[in-house]
């Protein structure tokens, strides 16, 4: 109650005269302040006290709440904007490969052949070999980027040990490769049959693995021995610092690890009794072959709403398909061009029991615990409306919110059923960049120009949200904006022209339409009196500027619960 009366007191000040009892602790000053609240959408003065932002206006009436403690901030030609919200990624994931190879093509890594990737492997070996480090770990290798066009195999590994094993995690994280020592260290065989849901991928007329594996065969390669330097609490300690900064490098004050495990809400709580966690952090928690990860009365009562340390489970993660750049998301219509060694129509396939999903999800829905749906093909997004929809048969929709993770091969009629649904698209729109060449040949021209269908979700009244699924690609969320304003691929070309979308609708996606999401609108997303002190000094402002130069804009400042976390 108290709260609420003091929220009320504020929102009064920011409207009318402020009250000259209270100051400031900092008030930015500027003529490129970005609200993103209707009901004020300029102003020429922020001032925030502790977490909180307590006036919105202009220059001239901030002057009575400005002490002789308060810390003016001149912000001349820069911009001032909310703290941008990560709307989906893998924050533990990234933590977790910032020990590992980076084995991208650029911009993001140096590979552009499977001979750099060697290299970096020889390296890491050398250096790693007074060292207890049991595995070789590389991420972000890209073979539709690779001057062979393929991926690695356990022949090409193999050159550089083998008896010391080695795993590449693809770009997509959906798929990898394996050296002989890594496939013999799970015992992985040419007796091993394939996983439900998932491919170890053979040579041609034997059934012995090639070292490529796909989906759930790709996440048996991925266990724990993968993390075993992070056993060590300083090391530990050390990343975590590491990632939030990097994080906090790019703007954002909310981040998201979307496949998780409730613990990691408990360990973040209690990481912050001795280092404080900088961002607020929503869990969901990975739903394993689509089946239930926790009895639903632990479930709601985890997922509450409540940030303790600066932590919350926000719900549940299920996964339906794959991949569409490892051309593995499940689709209604063959691909255009089939990934290597596959002959005829090929669709890929669901990675979770149709059945065992819609039962899990109606009993989530049902019983108001959020869950983001992994549906990158348009066949999985079917199916991830199917489980909506009768999840609520015969009754009006509630707000359940529940959000497509990626709805890359969206079609019109879906985004019409998605706002009949009252789903939330959240789009990885930087596909049109790093992808956008090669989904021309996985799709076709007509479903490839279709990929993120924004514009279109904004004229059917559609709420969306756009992400970089990190680590998959960077957290660069002003590049993400360009990706959605701009939508041009690597080559140059504009894929999809008419679903390119106006810097503000981008920038409501990343900030305000990511709060909504959330269900946390009425606490961030936009620079209003009473919400929370997270903001973002930018060199520029990315609604004045030239589209085109919205990615070289530098993020100067990221300020989080009234806190600066970030400077450059």
């Amino acid at each position: 109650m108290f709260r609420f009366i003091f929220i009320c007191c504020l929102t009064l000040i920011g409207a009318c005269e402020p009250s000259a009892k209270l100051v400031a602790d900092k008030v930015f000053i500027g003529e490129n302040i970005i609200t993103m609240d209707k009901a004020m959408p300029s102003a020429s003065a922020v001032a925030i006290k502790a977490d909180e932002i307590i006036f919105v206006g202009s220059r001239d009436k901030v002057n009575t709440i400005v002490g002789d403690t308060t810390q003016i901030v001149e912000l001349g030609d820069k911009a001032l904007i909310p703290g941008f919200i990560d709307s989906h990624g893998h924050a533990a994931g990234l933590a977790a490969m910032m020990n590992f190879i980076n084995a991208s093509s650029p911009p993001v890594g140096p590979v552009e052949n499977i001979d750099d990737i060697l290299e970096l492997l020889r390296e890491r070996i050398e250096q790693s070999s007074a060292s207890k480090i049991k595995w070789i770990v590389a991420y972000g290798y890209d073979d539709s980027l690779l001057a062979e066009n393929r991926h690695p195999t356990r022949d090409d590994l193999d050159k550089v040990s083998k008896d010391k094993p080695i795993y590449l995690i693809h770009v997509s994280a959906h798929l990898g490769s394996a050296n002989s020592a890594a496939l013999a260290a799970l015992g992985i065989d040419e007796n091993t049959p394939n996983p439900e849901g998932g491919v170890f991928r053979r040579y041609p007329n034997s059934t012995k693995p090639n070292g490529v594996v796909e989906e759930s065969a790709s996440h048996m390669m991925m266990g724990s021995h993968l993390f075993s330097d992070l056993k060590n609490p300083l090391k530990l300690i050390e990343t975590i610092d590491k990632t939030f900064e990097y994080i906090a490098s790019f703007g954002v004050t909310t981040m998201q690890d979307g496949a998780s495990d409730h613990r990691l809400v408990t360990a973040l709580r209690a990481f912050d009794l001795v280092r404080n966690v900088p961002l607020d952090t929503v869990i969901f928690q990975a739903a394993k072959d689509g089946s239930m990860p926790l009895p639903l009365k632990k479930l709601q009562k985890k997922t509450d709403g409540t940030y303790r340390g600066n932590a919350r489970l926000g719900g549940v993660k299920l996964i339906l398909d794959g991949s569409p750049q490892g051309r593995t998301a499940w689709l209604t219509e063959p691909y255009h061009e089939n990934p290597t060694g596959i002959d005829g129509p090929y669709s890929a396939y669901p990675t979770s029991k149709p059945a065992l999903f819609k039962q899990t999800a109606k009993q989530l829905l049902q019983n108001r615990i959020p869950i983001l749906v992994h549906a990158n093909g348009d066949a999985a997004i079917d199916l991830a409306m199917d489980a909506v929809e009768e999840a609520f048969a015969g009754q009006a929709i509630p707000d359940h919110r529940s959000v497509i993770i990626h709805s890359q091969v969206m079609r019109p009629d879906q985004l019409e059923r998605a706002a009949k649904l009252k789903m939330v698209p959240s789009f990885f729109v930087s596909h049109t960049f790093f992808w956008g060449d090669w989904h021309r040949k996985s799709f076709g021209e007509k479903r490839a120009a279709h990929i993120s269908p924004a514009q279109s979700a904004i004229n059917k009244g559609v709420h969306f949200t756009l992400h970089n699924d990190a680590p998959v690609v960077p957290p660069d969320m002003l590049h993400l904006m360009w990706t959605a304003v701009n939508r041009h691929t690597r080559s140059g070309f504009i894929l999809g022209p008419d679903q390119r979308i106006s810097p503000y609708n981008a920038l409501y996606a990343l900030t305000l339409g990511g709060a909504y999401q959330y269900f946390e609108e009425d606490i961030k997303g936009s620079l209003t009196v009473g919400k929370q002190a997270d903001l973002v000094i930018l060199d520029k402002n990315p609604l004045a500027i030239d589209p085109l130069k919205i990615k070289d804009i530098a993020v100067l400042e990221t300020i989080a619960h009234g806190k600066t976390i970030f400077r450059l």
